[in-house]
């Protein structure tokens, strides 16, 4: 993970972001929403709403009023390399997290310090190399008992891969397509290991939305989610 590179882009992250994704209709917020909005129905299928989480990879903190709107008592500790993207969010959102600088590599919590641990778009800007490691930590602070999800851009889109070819903070990113994520958590040791593809329709089509729940096998989504449990 670069340090330097995501501190150089963290002010101008959000409307750098927004331009990106414009051919989408959508801004940041409705990226950063549906995903929390996932993650709460499915743990509330599971009866298993998290109090404790962890953004891994928070950068300037686009899900953190999700997280207050949709899981308004649980704990949101926000973790990444770049401090200025922590600054960044601790200015845009004061006393609503715990925001935490962590090294790259090990994580500064104690195992099993949360129940969920959640990365948004983060994996495909790390070294393949290390994924495996970071897993391990993951794994190893949401404990036997939590749950992982990862949320990444899915390069069998053609419009998601455009999107990131032509994005200046993702000039060295290398997306990982759902098979290998998926396998990378089963090496990791996580178990129920299941992928979901998402975001099927632009916002012109918004009102096929609805359908996209009969889609999440189909693995031509923009994005895909990983849902892996620690045991």
């Amino acid at each position: 993970m670069d340090k330097a590179e995501f501190d150089s882009f963290a002010d101008e992250y959000l409307s750098l972001h927004a331009r990106n994704i414009s051919a989408s209709g959508e801004g940041p917020e409705f990226f950063a929403e549906y995903k929390i909005r996932d993650i709460v129905e499915e743990m509330t299928r599971r009866h298993a709403l998290p109090a404790r989480m962890l953004d891994f990879g928070s950068g300037v903190g686009t899900s953190i009023p999700w997280v207050k709107r949709y899981l308004p008592t649980a704990q949101l500790t926000c973790a990444d390399v770049s401090e200025r993207s922590l600054e960044v969010a601790q200015k845009r959102f004061p006393e609503s997290s715990r925001f935490v600088h962590f090294d790259g590599h090990t994580l500064p919590f104690e195992q099993g310090e949360f129940n969920l641990a959640y990365a948004m778009c983060v994996f495909h800007h790390i070294d393949h190399a290390e994924h495996g490691h970071l897993l391990r930590e993951l794994k190893r602070v949401v404990g036997p008992k939590g749950t992982l999800v990862i949320f990444e851009h899915n390069p069998l889109n053609p419009l998601t891969v455009r999107a990131v070819n032509t994005c200046e903070f993702d000039v060295n990113a290398r997306l990982i397509t759902a098979r290998n994520m998926k396998q990378a958590c089963v090496d990791a040791g996580f178990s129920n290991v299941d992928v979901r593809f998402r975001i099927f329709f632009p916002h012109r089509l918004a009102r096929l939305r609805p359908l996209e729940k009969y889609l999440t096998r189909v693995p031509l989504g923009a994005q895909y989610a990983v849902y892996a449990s620690g045991t």
